[in-house]
C-alpha cells in the first residue's frame, strides 16, 4: 500500500477539502466563492493562521474546532453543522460561556448531534478542565510538546484516540494524523490491516516522516489527507482508491 501515491490520487480528484470547517455568519447555502466552500451553514478552506481573526468574547475558533471534534462522535458531520451554529447563535462557544449554560439548554443546542446528554457532559468536563488549567485558552496547549498534548486529551472523560487526534492536529496544529472507519476501509481496500489505532496511525506518519518533511509540512498533509478521506467516505466508500 503506497500512502503517498494514495494521497496524490485523493488530491487530484478531489482538490483541496479545507478542513477543520468553522462558521462565518456572511456565507450562507451552500456554495463556493474563492478558496471557500459551504456546506450545511459551515465554511470550509479557512487557514489556520487566519482563525485567530474569528475569535471573540463568545467565541473561540480553536475551541469551536475542538467542540466539533467532541460533537461528531458516532454521528454524521451535517447533525454536528446544526449543533455547532445552535452554539454560535447563543454565543456559547468559549469554554467560560459553554460551561455557564444550564445543562438542560446545552443538550438542546446539541441534540441534532446525537448522545446529547453524554456529550453535554463531556464538553462540560473540558471546558472545566480547559479553564481550571489553561485559564480557557485551548491554544495554551500547543506550547507543550505532541505526545504530552495527546496524552493530557486523552486523560480527559469521553476523549478518545480520534477525537483527540483531531483537536491536536486541527486546533493546535500538532502533526498527529487522525484515523477514522474511512482510513481503515482504505487500508482493508488494499489488504492493510493492524490491531489497533496506533499501529494505523504509526502507518500512515512513517511513510510520510521518511520523506523528510518539516513539521509544519507534515501537519498541512495530514489536515488535507484525513479531510479528503473524509471526502472519499462520503461519496465514493464503496470505490477502491
Amino acid at each position: 500500500m503506497n500512502v503517498l501515491a494514495i494521497y496524490s490520487q485523493l488530491v487530484e480528484k478531489y482538490g483541496p477539502q479545507g478542513w477543520w470547517p468553522l462558521f462565518i455568519t456572511q456565507n450562507t447555502g451552500n456554495k463556493t466563492h474563492g478558496d471557500w466552500r459551504v456546506e450545511n451553514g459551515l465554511t470550509y478552506g479557512i487557514s489556520f493562521t487566519a482563525l485567530k481573526k474569528y475569535k471573540t468574547k463568545f467565541r473561540d475558533p480553536y475551541f469551536e474546532i475542538a467542540v466539533g471534534a467532541i460533537l461528531t462522535q458516532n454521528t454524521a458531520w451535517k447533525n454536528v453543522a446544526t449543533a455547532i451554529i445552535n452554539l454560535y447563535e447563543a454565543k456559547a462557544l468559549t469554554p467560560q460561556k459553554l460551561l455557564k449554560l444550564p445543562t438542560a439548554k446545552l443538550q438542546k443546542l446539541i441534540r441534532s448531534a446525537g448522545y446529547f446528554r453524554q456529550k453535554a457532559k463531556k464538553l462540560k468536563l473540558f471546558c472545566r478542565w480547559l479553564i481550571e488549567n489553561y485559564n480557557g485558552e485551548i491554544r495554551q496547549l500547543s506550547r507543550s510538546p505532541k505526545a504530552e498534548v495527546r496524552s493530557l486529551l486523552l486523560s480527559q472523560w469521553g476523549i478518545g484516540r480520534e477525537t483527540a487526534d483531531s483537536i491536536a492536529l486541527y486546533a493546535l496544529n500538532k502533526p498527529i494524523f487522525v484515523i477514522d472507519e474511512y482510513t481503515r476501509r482504505i487500508c482493508r481496500w488494499h489488504g492493510m490491516e493492524f490491531k489497533d489505532y496506533d499501529e494505523y496511525r504509526e502507518f500512515f506518519e512513517k511513510a510520510f516522516l521518511k520523506q523528510g518533511y518539516s513539521k509544519q509540512k507534515l501537519t498541512k498533509i495530514y489536515q488535507k489527507y484525513h479531510g479528503l478521506i473524509v471526502r472519499w467516505g462520503k461519496e465514493d466508500k464503496t470505490k477502491k482508491i
